[in-house]
């Protein structure tokens, strides 16, 4: 059982063994989570955020174990920083479309510090790279946002 709820919570209710791409997919349910079930309450996306990121360090750490060093069937580091890149973004279509895409392009990319961080050991690595590329998602989607409403 333990193993099993290990690869449920690690894999992002196993969205992260679809192919091609598992981050993307992984991606996927937390952003559907944020816009259907969250709907822009920040306090409550901020629990999630907190909540999230450290279930993530801990079940990264122990999905590892079970699927390989920093195995790209663990996504639930991308659920963390789907969760920081919504995070005080507008409940608005194109704006959570934005985040997702800007989070991924930041995920892929891995600017400093992101690539700094996934050298840190176990889940704690597989995590803050994410951190990192959510934080630099979602300061891009606040400048998108701040130029669109100063455009109207």
């Amino acid at each position: 059982m333990a193993k099993f709820l290990t690869k449920l919570i690690s894999t992002g209710l196993f969205s992260g063994y679809l192919r091609p791409f598992p981050g993307t997919w992984g991606t996927i349910p937390a952003w559907l989570i944020a816009w259907f079930l969250i709907r822009g309450n920040q306090e409550l996306l901020g629990l999630v955020v907190v909540l999230t990121t450290l279930v993530s360090w801990g079940a990264s750490h122990a999905g590892e174990k079970l699927l390989g060093h920093d195995s790209r069937k663990i996504v639930i580091d991308e659920w963390a920083g789907m969760f920081i890149a919504l995070l005080f973004v507008p409940h608005n279509l194109s704006f959570y479309i934005a985040a997702f895409v800007a989070f991924r392009v930041f995920d892929v990319i891995k600017l400093w510090p992101a690539r700094q961080l996934e050298k840190l050991e176990g889940g704690l690595g597989i995590t803050m790279d994410d951190v990192a590329a959510g934080i630099q998602a979602n300061i891009f989607v606040q400048i998108v946002i701040y130029v669109a409403e100063r455009l109207q």
